[in-house]
C-alpha cells in the first residue's frame, strides 16, 4: 500500500483518524470579527489572521475549490486536480491552474486570499503575497470544514444553511434507499488507479460520507476490518469478492486498468451478476465539497431508486 494514488495524497494527506466527535467542537467561539477597514479576523489553525471581509480574487491549492464555488466567491487560481474535474469545468473555464511551486504565476494573479492544505510548500512566501490559510485535512469533519470555510469567506450563515439542507436531503434519500434495498443490505465503494484496486471506508470522498455517515448504509465487515483505520485498502481482483457488498459503487478511472472487469472472478461476484454495480466517473467523484456532494447525492438517488 505504499503507492497510494495521487488524488489521495493531494486530497487527504492520509490523516483521517481525527474525524470523530471532537470535530464538532472545532470552530466554537471562532466567528470572524469584522474590522472597519474591510477585513475580518479569522481564527485559523495557527491563530488569528486578518483576511478580506469580501474577497474578490481567491486562489485554492487543495480540495476546497468546490466549497468556495458553492459560496459564490470568485476564484482566480486552482490546483490541477480541481481544474480537470468535469463537474467544475464550466465554473473554472477562465481560472488559472497553479500550484504551491508556481509562485510567479500566483503573484501575477494578484490574489487577495490563498487557501491550501497544511502540507503545502512555500507557505511563508505565499503569506507575503496575500493572507494565506492552511487547513489540515481530517482535523474537522467534512461538513464542519465547509462551515469553517464559510467563516473564512464571511459567509458562515450561507455555509451552515447548505449543511443543514444537505443533511435533511441525504437523510431522506437514505431512508428511501434502505426501504428499497433493505436495512441489512451492504454497499462497497471501490476505485481503480493505474493497475491497483482500492476499497474505501467512510471519509475519503467518492460519496463515502453520504453512504455511510449520512444515509447510514452498511459497510461489509471485511471492508470495515481492513479499510476503516486508514480510510482505504488496496487489494487484488482475486479477493475483491470478499469485500464486495450487495451493491458496489465503482468510482471508475477509464484511463486506468479496467481489464479486471472482463475476468470470470469479477463477473461471478453476486453484485455484478445481479447488475448492482453503479459506475461513476472517478474524476467527478473524488471530492467531498458541496458541489461534488450534491452531484453524488443525485447519483445515488438515481442509481438506487431509478431516475
Amino acid at each position: 500500500m505504499k503507492k497510494i494514488f495521487i488524488p489521495f495524497i493531494l486530497l487527504f494527506v492520509l490523516i483521517i483518524s481525527a474525524c470523530g466527535n471532537e470535530t464538532k467542537e472545532k470552530g466554537k467561539g471562532s466567528e470572524p470579527k469584522e474590522d472597519k477597514s474591510g477585513t475580518i479576523t479569522y481564527q485559523s489553525e495557527e491563530g488569528p489572521v486578518e483576511v478580506p471581509a469580501d474577497p474578490k480574487r481567491v486562489i485554492v491549492l487543495s480540495t476546497y475549490v468546490g466549497n468556495v464555488m458553492a459560496l459564490d466567491v470568485n476564484l482566480v487560481g486552482v490546483d490541477s486536480w480541481s481544474k480537470m474535474n468535469p463537474r467544475f469545468e464550466k465554473e473554472l473555464s477562465g481560472v488559472e491552474e497553479v500550484s504551491d511551486e508556481t509562485l510567479e504565476k500566483i503573484i501575477e494573479l494578484d490574489p487577495d486570499l490563498i487557501i491550501g492544505p497544511s502540507t503545502m510548500k512555500n507557505v511563508d512566501k505565499m503569506k507575503e503575497i496575500a493572507p494565506t490559510i492552511a487547513y489540515t485535512y481530517g482535523k474537522v469533519d467534512y461538513l464542519t470544514q465547509h462551515v469553517e470555510i464559510g467563516k473564512l469567506l464571511n459567509k458562515e450563515k450561507e455555509a451552515q444553511a447548505w449543511v443543514d439542507d444537505f443533511k435533511k436531503r441525504s437523510h431522506a434519500a437514505g431512508e428511501k434507499i434502505k426501504a428499497k434495498i433493505g436495512e441489512d443490505a451492504t454497499v462497497t465503494v471501490i476505485e481503480n488507479y493505474e493497475k491497483q484496486l482500492y476499497v474505501l471506508a467512510n471519509n475519503l470522498g467518492r460519496g463515502t460520507e453520504i453512504l455511510y455517515q449520512e444515509m447510514k448504509l452498511k459497510m461489509p465487515e471485511k471492508v470495515k476490518e481492513m479499510a476503516l483505520k486508514e480510510g482505504y485498502y488496496s487489494l487484488s481482483t482475486e479477493v475483491l469478492s470478499e469485500y464486495a457488498g450487495d451493491y458496489i459503487i465503482f468510482s471508475k478511472d477509464s484511463e486506468a486498468d479496467t481489464s479486471f472487469q472482463g475476468t470470470d472472478t469479477y463477473k461471478n461476484i453476486p453484485a455484478v451478476k445481479n447488475k448492482r454495480v453503479f459506475e461513476a466517473n472517478a474524476k467527478e467523484f473524488y471530492f467531498n465539497d458541496p458541489v461534488t456532494l450534491d452531484f453524488q447525492l443525485d447519483f445515488f438517488v438515481d442509481s438506487f431508486l431509478g431516475k
